[in-house]
């Protein structure tokens, strides 16, 4: 996959399957940060469902600003695995969101994070966890609308806790409606890299 080098000079992939960058060009680190783990308020003692795991920006993040997390990735591309081994960003990076990308599987005393590898509809009706918190960062609706589906939320609601929340980084119309449809409660996310904002969405 060919390298993009984003804003904050932090790096991305732009995926040939998709025509569609892994992450905003303001910044990819970035928007894991303000888009995701920031406004979902990730803290200690948490499980977290990880959808779409990519280049592992979002499990990187939350590992970053949080211990003792328990952490369900999602992917459906093993390019991209092995891709991101191309990387050097930090030792927790290089150490732990590179062995994950490997061997779908980490552990140590503050983290324990499993990889399910198959499309994300199909995989997540294997997942047994409830969760506290959720990143839904699909590529695009109109590349991957299958994770933007009525559907796929409802699967999603049925595995996280009440007060649990999720965030993504669109903001259409028909995706809110989805979410709502599906039980959620809506509201902006911040606005990081874009005219709009992103989407919050709370199980009540």
């Amino acid at each position: 996959m060919e390298l993009v080098k984003t804003k904050d000079n932090s790096y991305t992939f732009f995926n040939e399957e998709y025509q569609e960058i892994y992450h905003s060009q303001t910044g990819a680190l970035e928007e894991a940060q303000k888009k995701y783990i920031e406004p979902l308020g990730v803290k200690d003692n948490q499980i977290i469902l990880d959808i779409c795991f990519g280049l592992g920006y979002n499990t990187f993040a939350a590992i970053e600003n949080a211990k003792h997390l328990k952490i369900i990735a999602l992917e459906k591309d093993p390019k991209v695995l092995e891709d991101l081994q191309r990387l050097n960003i930090n030792e927790n990076y290089n150490k732990i969101i590179k062995k994950v990308a490997k061997d779908y599987y980490y552990k140590d005393e503050n983290y324990e994070i499993q990889l399910i590898l198959g499309p994300a509809e199909e995989t997540i009706k294997t997942v047994k966890e409830m969760f506290d918190i959720v990143f839904l960062d699909p590529f695009s609706p109109r590349k991957n609308p299958e994770l933007w589906s009525e559907e796929f939320f409802k699967e999603i609601y049925s595995r996280m806790k009440k007060g649990a929340k999720l965030a993504t980084y669109s903001c259409a119309r028909k995706i809110r409606e989805n979410l709502k449809t599906a039980g959620f409660k809506v509201i902006d996310g911040p606005n990081v890299g874009r005219r709009g904002p992103s989407t919050n969405a709370i199980k009540e």
